[in-house]
């Protein structure tokens, strides 16, 4: 081999070696491997990461919160690991704590180009965070204890009378009862979600750890209705349980609409296979996979067919809410709850 070809080898050589290391687009870990975590009960949410898994081939670590401190844990977690990320993807049940991190500076922003088509009110404007597949607040009723002429047609009726000590509740510190109480702050003002709060404690609400325990009194008969998320109804209906569902407020001002969230973490390990994640957790095929699942999730597109297992689109009025009007009251939302349901 002449000197010039001995040259010319070693550049591609070197080249090649460049490449391997890292001089292009990363390839290898950061596309090998990626690190979720979802507060999304595990039975809804682990089919979905575990298909994404087996057709990707990208290995999909999973990081679970658990019923009692739902997302409220995995964000205290996010917030201790800012300095030194340890995941890629946060995939949120609700929205307010989502924006929480974004204010923290733990999220990146990412527009991914699966979210085009979803509506802009459930979108960050910055592009920090995109919501699907959403939940609503609900009125679980034991079918078998009343007859539909009975069943409460609001949250406020929770608060007469003839309700005093037979409803549950989680917890209004965590989770979506937390995400409701300061959205009530938002859009009642603090006074008067103060009264309906403090009234709820004094018509003797059964507390509970989680909106699924709250469901499963419900379920057990121990109390005839439960304020909870429509997803716990729909598992439990799918489950073959005497237990219904009802939109509250239909004919005033509505329930609240809680989508899942999904963000890209700031300074994550494996930043492109996060994004790729994020693309296929918001695609159509998502929404739809979830809404036909025991959650019966809402797919916030309106071609993805609505849940069979819902009430009717129609008998469902969105409470009208400003997303980051509720995560300003998210701290005296809590004040409050904690002062007055933690005894």
């Amino acid at each position: 081999m002449n000197r010039c070809n001995c040259g010319c080898w070693a550049a591609l050589v070197a080249v090649a070696l460049l490449v391997m290391a890292g001089g292009c687009e990363p390839l290898g870990d950061d596309r090998g491997e990626v690190v979720v975590y979802t507060s999304l009960d595990q039975q809804l949410s682990e089919p979905i990461l575990r298909e994404y898994e087996r057709t990707s081939r990208v290995k999909t670590r999973i990081v679970y919160d658990t019923e009692a401190t739902k997302t409220t844990g995995l964000v205290n977690r996010l917030l201790a690991e800012k300095n030194a990320p340890r995941a890629d993807v946060f995939w949120n049940s609700e929205m307010v704590r989502t924006i929480v991190l974004k204010r923290a500076g733990v999220l990146a922003p990412y527009r991914s180009p699966s979210a085009a088509d979803i509506p802009e009110q459930f979108k960050d404007p910055a592009g920090y965070w995109a919501g699907f597949a959403a939940r609503v607040r609900v009125l679980a009723v034991n079918t078998s204890l009343l007859t539909p002429q009975e069943w409460p047609k609001s949250f406020n009726d929770l608060v007469r009378p003839e309700w005093r000590g037979r409803f549950s509740m989680a917890y209004p510190l965590f989770g979506t009862t937390a995400t409701h109480a300061a959205a009530l702050f938002a859009v009642w003002g603090p006074e008067r979600t103060k009264a309906w709060l403090r009234g709820l404690v004094e018509n003797g609400a059964d507390v509970v750890d989680g909106n699924s325990t709250a469901r499963d009194r419900v379920v057990a008969g121990s109390v005839p209705v439960a304020m909870t998320d429509s997803d716990d109804v729909a598992v439990a209906r799918s489950q073959g349980h005497s237990i219904a569902m009802v939109f509250p407020d239909a004919q005033g001002q509505g329930t609240l609409v809680i989508p899942n969230t999904v963000a890209l973490i700031a300074g994550a390990p494996h930043p492109a296979a996060g994004k790729a994640l994020i693309d296929h957790l918001l695609s159509p095929e998502v929404e739809r996979a979830l809404s036909e699942a025991g959650g019966a999730q809402i797919p916030l597109r309106k071609q993805v067919p609505w849940p069979a297992a819902l009430p009717p689109r129609e008998t469902l009025r969105p409470m009208p809410v400003n997303f980051e009007a509720v995560a300003d009251h998210l701290e005296a939302s809590a004040a409050f709850c904690r002062e007055v349901f933690v005894r």
